[in-house]
């Protein structure tokens, strides 16, 4: 547990200091939403426009949510409660698609057609993208359980459907509840895959908006109300995360739940698992793979795309990534070890801070670092430096989860150790905990590198002009569907990310893996 001592003053100004910048986009924002006039902020807010747009999101957000804990929760149970054959391959399986950015998907379904660019296109594209942020916390939550409860609730004369529904179901909540906050917060942002099938939602229009007129009024009354709809997600998450209250009684050794045999539903059950493999990882596979193959079919030919573009934008990637997850780090790490060493309401108040990026959607932080840019620090304005910043805004909840849970599993006493041998904080910072601390820091640099790689809505508004990189030239081409010159980028881009991905898995995840089999 943290303790009650004197936080060093550098410390506390560097944690400040990180919790000032993450609230800068999104104090601006209500600062601009509040200088609109009353009677115009009504009338900008209570139009058909407004109301078209909340209806189409919040109907997105509910119909992707719901569909996601559906299939998630169905393929779950059958790869950690049955006798699947295969499971573990399935397992991994369901769990991919998660390292396939959103837009290169749609990029590969409207390609296959143009009629997909709809609601129900919609629906299928962000289901099959972020289905898996349901499947890996319910999964977990299925391997980690006591099987003695559901063979109390057997022995008690409980059907299989009724002790789910009344046994297992409750246990899940807090995951199945995570995850779908998760899915309906990642639904509320997403760009990308929105506008290449053009389906109107806040983010698509605000970035219409801004690319049209920059109406500074409109584009932050618009913005305030799609940060009050991801806040509430946020709110929620933070509420079922801090009520979730599940552990066993006793300290028994743990066991595996003995499977339930499939018998004669195997053959649909594997046919419905190829089905939603094909969907997940068939559909943008393959169709990258037939454009790759396609010379005169698309609006530009893969000719038309040189080696020299390719590799310009593969390089400008790899190095905004490598840059993005170290200001990520360089943000997380001071606010880690403040959480980890020290407890103050203060502490808390500035962590709680950090945690807000999450809720606060890539598009309003972008448009407000262009608007303080221009206004006030021109230097910064289209520069990779700028860029650099909102990818550490962004992704500092993602470094600093991963930071915070490796500073917590080190000895206080090495610390100790250290401090009663003369050294400085900075030097038990730099000599103790970094070294120890280097494998969690590893895997928050590769998470955070995997999510810069395929971040498009901050890139788009920030990169310096000329910048091109692998997710902005999918979304290029895509826009004004040259499929064909679009597919080498995708290829790169979606190789790259699942070779990350199992890197990843294997670097850090052995553990895991093993204990599930």
């Amino acid at each position: 547990m943290p303790r009650r001592t004197r936080i060093p003053v550098g410390l506390l100004a560097a944690g400040l200091t990180v919790a000032a910048l993450v609230l800068l986009p999104l104090s601006y924002t209500i600062n601009e939403a509040l200088q609109v006039d009353r009677q115009d902020a009504i009338d900008l807010v209570f139009r058909p426009l407004v109301g078209e747009l909340l209806l189409n999101t919040l109907s997105l957000v509910l119909a992707t949510t719901l569909l996601s804990a559906l299939l998630a929760t169905a393929a779950a149970w059958c790869v950690e409660r049955t006798d699947l054959p295969g499971r573990h391959v399935w397992g991994v399986l369901a769990a991919v698609p998660l390292a396939i950015p959103a837009f290169v998907s749609s990029f590969a379904w409207i390609s296959l057609s143009l009629r997909l660019q709809d609601f129900a296109g919609a629906v299928v594209v962000v289901t099959c993208s972020y289905y898996p942020l349901v499947y890996l916390p319910v999964a977990a939550a299925l391997r980690g359980m006591d099987p003695a409860l559901e063979e109390t609730a057997r022995a008690l004369g409980e059907t299989g459907w009724g002790s789910f529904r009344r046994v297992v179901l409750p246990q899940l909540r807090p995951a199945l509840l995570g995850g779908m906050l998760l899915v309906a917060l990642d639904t509320l942002v997403e760009f990308g895959a929105l506008s290449l099938l053009r389906f109107r939602t806040f983010t698509t229009e605000i970035y219409a908006e801004y690319r049209t007129g920059f109406d500074s009024s409109e584009i932050a009354l618009l913005a305030m109300i799609l940060l009050a709809l991801c806040l509430v997600c946020l709110a929620a998450e933070l509420w079922v995360r801090g009520r979730s209250r599940y552990a066993r009684v006793g300290r028994g050794t743990r066991r595996a739940s003995p499977p339930h045999r499939l018998g004669r539903a195997r053959y649909p059950v594997l046919a419905g698992f190829a089905l939603l493999v094909a969907a997940t990882l068939g559909v943008p596979l393959g169709m990258i793979i037939y454009w790759l193959t396609q010379h005169g079919s698309a609006a530009i030919t893969p000719e038309a795309v040189s080696a020299p573009a390719l590799l310009s934008a593969t390089l400008s990637s790899l190095q905004f990534g490598a840059a993005g997850a170290a200001a990520s780090l360089l943000l997380a790490f001071p606010l880690a070890v403040l959480a980890t060493q020290h407890d103050s309401r203060l502490v808390t108040l500035i962590e709680r801070s950090a945690y807000l990026a999450q809720g606060t959607p890539g598009i309003v932080v972008a448009l407000a670092l262009v608007s303080l840019t221009v206004q006030r620090l021109q230097p910064l304005y289209q520069s990779a430096a700028l860029l650099i910043i909102a990818y550490a805004i962004l992704f500092l909840p993602l470094a600093l989860v991963s930071t915070r849970a490796a500073l917590a599993q080190l000895q206080r006493g090495l610390q100790d150790a250290g401090r009663s041998l003369g050294l400085g904080w900075m030097a038990v910072l730099w000599r103790v905990l970094l070294p120890l601390a280097g494998p969690g820091l590893g895997a928050a640099a590769a998470m955070v590198f995997v999510s810069v790689m395929t971040e498009l809505t901050a890139t788009l508004l920030l990169a310096p002009i000329g910048t091109r990189t692998l997710a902005t030239q999918v979304w290029a081409n895509t826009s004004s569907l040259a499929f064909a010159a679009a597919s080498p980028y995708a290829a790169l881009m979606t190789l790259i990310s699942l070779l990350s991905a199992w890197l990843l898995a294997r670097r850090f995840g052995a553990t895991a893996l093993s204990a599930t089999r």
